[in-house]
């Protein structure tokens, strides 16, 4: 009997063994990436900052403490604006976007090829962009100089709105596809049933379209505001040391500073607070499922 006829009998005589071997290389995947790299994360967050860098021995909760400085705690404040100004803005960008495509008919494929098209290109390229566009003699300001709009031109770079437009720009296809995807399954009798009701257009949408891709913009959502909050490369480059995030920050400690235990420390305080959040929201979310 061969070895695969050997494997597939034993399987079907142990399905608990058959579903084991199945998740085996996911569990052991995220064991070595990240149950591991978390845990050192954990235990470099209660240790003390070594003389030179690095940690050393013993156990001590300073560097939770220092986090509750008014000036990191104004680094939070500041990280969780731009999140949240950056996922509002995505939101409603995306809407109309993820909808026309999803009514779109023969045009849908290639509106989704455009909408993919940025990640072709490096992130870090992109951004680059953005810095082409804003800065002092970029695009904007010259043509805006070019119309007679400003007679000077405009501080764009350097600024949270910068940082802001960046992270959308970023972003904006994690809000737009999965939007998309719950659009693009509705049920277009429901619409007719409501029309044949003599609900009208924007009746239509709020009580039947809307509601119905509330999952898509819940997992949009998700997807734009938890990388925001831990964005680091976009702020570095377009917000300057003016615009400082909690990402900046974990790599500051991580890099110049040396000070690994106060940057793990800030880490995991940021997964608690965005991991008690997704909770918060699943609760949420089950309980009007459940009513």
């Amino acid at each position: 009997m061969s070895i695969r006829r050997r494997l597939l009998g034993f399987f079907a005589r142990r399905p608990a063994a058959g579903a084991w071997a199945l998740l085996g290389p996911g569990l052991l995947w995220l064991l070595l990436f990240f149950a591991i790299p978390l845990a050192v994360l954990i235990g470099y967050s209660v240790l003390h900052r070594g003389t030179y860098g690095g940690v050393s021995p013993g156990f001590t909760l300073e560097h939770y403490r220092r986090f509750s400085d008014p000036i990191y705690l104004a680094v939070a404040a500041r990280t969780l604006r731009i999140a949240l100004a950056t996922t509002g803005l995505c939101l409603l960008l995306g809407y109309p976007v993820a909808y026309v495509i999803a009514r779109a008919g023969r045009w849908r494929n290639a509106l989704l090829f455009l909408v993919i098209l940025p990640f072709w290109t490096s992130f870090l390229v992109r951004t680059y962009a953005m810095i082409v566009l804003l800065r002092t003699g970029g695009v904007i300001n010259s043509v805006l100089m070019g119309l007679g709009v400003t007679g000077a031109p405009l501080d764009l770079l350097y600024t949270p709105g910068a940082v802001v437009a960046g992270l959308v720009y970023g972003y904006l296809p994690f809000m737009i596809l999965p939007i998309y995807a719950s659009l693009e399954r509705l049920d277009l009798d429901l619409l007719d049933a409501a029309e044949a009701l003599g609900a009208r257009a924007w009746s239509r949408f709020r009580r039947v379209t809307l509601p119905l891709s509330l999952p898509g913009v819940a997992a949009g959502s998700l997807l734009v505001f938890i990388p925001a909050l831990g964005a680091f490369l976009t702020p570095d480059l377009l917000g300057g040391a003016k615009t400082m995030m909690l990402g900046n920050l974990v790599q500051n400690q991580f890099g110049p500073a040396r000070n690994w235990p106060f940057g793990s420390a800030v880490s995991f305080a940021l997964m608690v607070v965005v991991f008690a959040g997704l909770m918060v929201w699943l609760r949420v979310r089950d309980a009007e499922g459940e009513a």
